[in-house]
């Protein structure tokens, strides 16, 4: 993803109920963040538990997350342990 222009940038951080502009398929990991940075919000396309870190640095876990839904976090990583869900965006 290329770097957002400063104009956006400033729209996107100072109002996070913004739609997203961008999305990228999430590779699971328990060390490597998300690429493009911590995202605005998470779709899982396939059923299944969601692990993440949090923007805070917080490891929590959605337990039974449905096809189809949108995880309003913001996450800086989906970790590959206790993950079963597919199919994951980032969105941005």
């Amino acid at each position: 993803m290329a770097q957002l222009p400063a104009w956006l940038r400033i729209f996107k951080s100072a109002d996070q109920t913004a739609p997203a502009v961008d999305a990228q398929v999430v590779t699971t990991s328990n060390s490597v963040d998300l690429p493009q940075g911590t995202c605005l919000a998470l779709y899982v396309g396939n059923s299944g538990d969601v692990t993440l870190v949090t923007a805070a640095g917080t490891v929590v876990t959605f337990v039974g997350v449905l096809a189809g839904s949108i995880l309003p976090i913001m996450a800086r990583r989906v970790n590959l342990t206790n993950t079963s869900a597919t199919a994951i965006l980032a969105l941005y």
